[in-house]
């Protein structure tokens, strides 16, 4: 593993960006850290890890050990590639997201009682007879949520009374918000840096599998005004929470309407097709933010691009189809994280982009069918 040391030459004059967390988002953000000569440095879950194998100055350490994230900070930037940090930690090392801000993505409650913005009816409930009332109130059947720490489906269930909920909520409080009936799924990024400088890339559509991103199109098929209504909305909650960086607000289209689902404060799943499809990734844009850089052109390259998420295998190393994907379709792009196989884990994806969505569309899946051993 690599250590943090004082460079010389070249490296002495580079910006420094450090992340918290080891996933695949911090493995994508060091591509844009080499590009723009930003040394990126990650505290890893795990140094054989997926951010682990490709960020040189990586180290291991818990997201909750305060004296080992103030160390490997050192009064440097820092980000974050996942909210499971203890405000307390965020404070101390000037996080950008700040610990402010990214509250609004931690706490489910936080953020349906605070933001301006449409959300479901929804009600906090601490008890089996509060968790009752409230789906009885909903019509007998509700969306359950663990306020904090749910992610990926996980920490989230549909119920009919508080004995369906699969986890262990006594003593906490439970969000118990309505079955919205919606259309269709669709996610806003914006980027903003703290001069306030905001962008916007264009809407996407979002599909799931078992609560797991599994299809991305850009941009959505919606209409103009829609697009618009959604961009303004995630305006919106960029300014009401002042974060810095990449934001991504989920939402649903209800006969025509948008009501907000959920937030991420980084780079997002749904924006993994930038790194082909548009001007500038959402990686590159996040470390611009960060670093209080002019933003990007966030404008599509393509008329259209799908990305879709590698959530399983049958192959016990995706990486032997490559051959088989590529001499099929040499314009597919995909990436994979250095993970092992694990259904419903994200262990890569790849995206497509052209003029026709149909065709786009079929060799997107066409590839992740060979990568998934079919």
């Amino acid at each position: 593993m690599g250590q943090k040391v004082v460079g010389t030459g070249a490296r002495a004059g580079a910006p420094v960006v450090c992340v918290i967390g080891g996933g695949q988002l911090a493995r994508m953000m060091q591509e844009a850290a080499i590009a723009l000569g930003v040394e990126l440095r990650a505290l890893v879950e795990a140094d054989d890890g997926s951010a682990g194998q490709a960020i040189r100055y990586s180290q291991v350490g818990a997201a909750d050990d305060r004296a080992t994230i103030e160390e490997f900070v050192d009064g440097e930037i820092v980000t974050v590639e996942h909210e499971h940090i203890p405000d307390d930690i965020l404070r101390a090392i000037d996080s950008r997201p700040s610990a402010d801000a990214l509250v609004f993505a931690q706490d489910k409650l936080v953020m349906r009682a605070s933001l301006d913005a449409p959300h479901p009816t929804w009600y906090e409930a601490a008890t089996a007879d509060d968790i009752d009332a409230a789906v009885e109130r909903l019509g007998g059947v509700a969306i359950a949520k663990v306020p904090r720490g749910g992610y990926d489906g996980k920490g989230v269930a549909v119920i009919r009374s508080h004995t369906d909920i699969p986890w262990t909520w006594e003593g906490d409080s439970v969000l118990v918000e309505e079955k919205v009936p919606f259309d269709m799924e669709v996610s806003q990024l914006v980027a903003r840096r703290p001069s306030g400088e905001m962008v916007a890339w264009p809407l996407v559509r979002s599909v799931q599998r078992d609560g797991i991103c599994f299809e991305v199109t850009a941009p959505a098929p919606v209409p103009d005004d829609l697009r618009e209504q959604a961009a303004a909305i995630a305006a919106r909650i960029a300014d009401q929470t002042g974060v810095v960086g990449v934001l991504a607000v989920e939402m649903f289209v209800v006969r025509g309407a948008l009501i907000v689902n959920e937030l991420a404060m980084r780079p997002h799943n749904t924006g993994h097709w930038t790194i082909e499809g548009a001007v500038t990734s959402q990686f590159e844009q996040h470390l611009r933010a960060v670093l209080d850089l002019p933003l990007g052109d966030t404008r599509a390259v393509a008329p259209w691009s799908v990305m879709v998420n590698l959530l399983d295998s049958a192959l016990s190393d995706p990486r032997e189809a490559l051959r088989d994907v590529w001499e099929a379709d040499p314009g597919v792009k995909i990436h994979m994280y250095g993970k092992e196989v694990r259904p419903g884990r994200k262990i890569g994806h790849v995206t497509v982009t052209g003029t026709d969505l149909d065709d786009v569309r079929a060799r997107a899946h066409a590839a992740i069918a060979t990568l998934e051993g079919r």
